[in-house]
């Protein structure tokens, strides 16, 4: 059958752990992965300036194609290891997906031209669209529904935390060893984490669901008729286009904001990179936990508590990011960014969860992919470019103000999703 139990590891194999147990180790091991996930993601960032002066001679517009292959690369993986994952053992596409994204991380390290490099940065993003689409599907058939904004805020603050630690990592690495090393310190650890993916459980597609979950029974198509299914569930829609335009103010965000603050506010680089780093983790962290205790508290009141938690607090940070972003006052426009960043990031959790909460179990991992495919084509890959161009033809203050408008058109998505009849 192909919805059967494909245990990698069972109760009845490893008896010091129970089933209950195995979860909260999966979610540890998941976790850790999504952490390495962001760190090999942004390990590269600080060092462009040295692989400019590097024998590589890469170039401004090189070392921005470095990030652009990796996420073309990325969203065109993820549709064929999304519908694979929802038929076959997922610990071990796991497995190769880390393994894989994490031999590719350090082979940029032996880099000898540019074309070498490139090729190595992109063909990660292959590795971790075979992780990116399965893991939130394997975390939803172990967790109940109940506990599932809580369970995706921990696996999710990985994100800031990882991005935070890439820019760390990457930054002293370089100093003191050079470029190729945080390559190959990046690369490493992920070898682990991929032979501790072998040993987790893989249970039954909607093994946690009540008979009362949204589609936990559904028959689904296979192939890539699968994915046409899920563009016919209008609340799966919703959530997914309202992700991409977050996903829009975020590229901006990642992208710009070290700029925005260097040439318009006058702070100074490196001074920036360290306070923008703390920033993002701190309220990374604290954001994305509390959005998901918040959206679990609501779960019980409505069955589309995790859209609403995701549409109220992407609201609120409108008004607080244009502040951020159009006040000349460091008294006001950093206290304004980091409520805006606590509220933007306390829909991580909700959001991902109602990703996976209103498609098929079945059909969780395929929900995933063709939701990555979708935020990254409609959000971070245009947002840069376009914020760019802007910049160019007027000004970057103006050109930043794009962040807060798409943050509005996403929250005024999910309202019109939370605030739906049906489910």
């Amino acid at each position: 059958m192909s919805h059967a139990i494909l245990d990698v590891v069972t109760p009845e194999e490893s008896p010091r752990l129970s089933p209950a147990r195995l979860a909260w180790f999966a979610l540890v091991v998941l976790t850790l992965m999504n952490l390495l996930n962001y760190l090999d993601r942004y390990v590269s960032a600080p060092i462009g300036e040295s692989l400019r002066e590097s024998p590589l001679h890469v170039n401004d517009a090189q070392f921005g194609a470095l990030a652009s292959a990796f996420l073309v690369v990325y969203m065109i993986a993820a549709p064929f290891f999304g519908e694979r994952a929802d038929r076959r053992s997922r610990p071990r596409l796991i497995a190769i997906g880390v393994g894989f994204w994490s031999v590719m991380t350090a082979l940029a390290g032996f880099a000898t031209n540019y074309p070498s490099l490139l090729g190595a940065r992109a063909a990660v993003g292959i590795g971790e669209a075979a992780y990116a689409t399965i893991a939130p599907a394997l975390l939803a058939d172990l967790f109940p529904e109940r506990l599932r904004g809580r369970i995706f805020a921990v696996f999710f603050m990985a994100t800031p935390v990882g991005a935070a630690l890439g820019y760390m990592l990457g930054g002293v690495v370089d100093h003191h060893y050079g470029w190729r090393a945080a390559f190959f310190i990046a690369g490493i650890p992920g070898l682990i984490l991929a032979a501790l993916a072998l040993r987790l459980p893989d249970p039954e597609r909607g093994a946690t669901d009540t008979p009362a979950s949204h589609g936990a029974a559904a028959p689904v198509p296979g192939g890539f008729a699968a994915y046409r299914a899920l563009a016919r569930i209008r609340m799966f829609r919703l959530t997914v286009l309202g992700f991409a335009a977050y996903t829009f103010a975020l590229g901006g965000i990642a992208v710009f904001m070290p700029k925005f603050l260097e040439r318009v506010r006058g702070v100074p680089r490196e001074q920036a990179a360290v306070q923008l780093g703390a920033v993002l983790a701190v309220t990374g962290l604290l954001g994305t936990l509390a959005g998901g205790w918040v959206g679990d508290w609501l779960l019980a009141r409505t069955r589309r508590a995790y859209l609403w938690v995701s549409a109220v607090s992407t609201l609120l940070a409108v008004p607080l990011a244009f502040i951020a972003l159009s006040s000349p006052d460091r008294a006001v426009y950093w206290p304004a960014l980091i409520a805006a960043e606590l509220l933007v990031f306390a829909c991580t959790g909700p959001v991902n969860s109602a990703v996976v909460g209103y498609v098929p179990a079945a059909s969780r991992a395929a929900a995933m992919a063709l939701c990555i495919f979708t935020i990254h084509v409609l959000g971070d890959v245009p947002s840069p470019f376009l914020i760019g161009a802007v910049s160019d033809t007027t000004s970057l203050q103006h050109a930043v103000m794009m962040i807060p408008v798409a943050l509005a058109i996403g929250g005024l998505i999910w309202l019109r999703g939370a605030l739906a009849s049906d489910v």
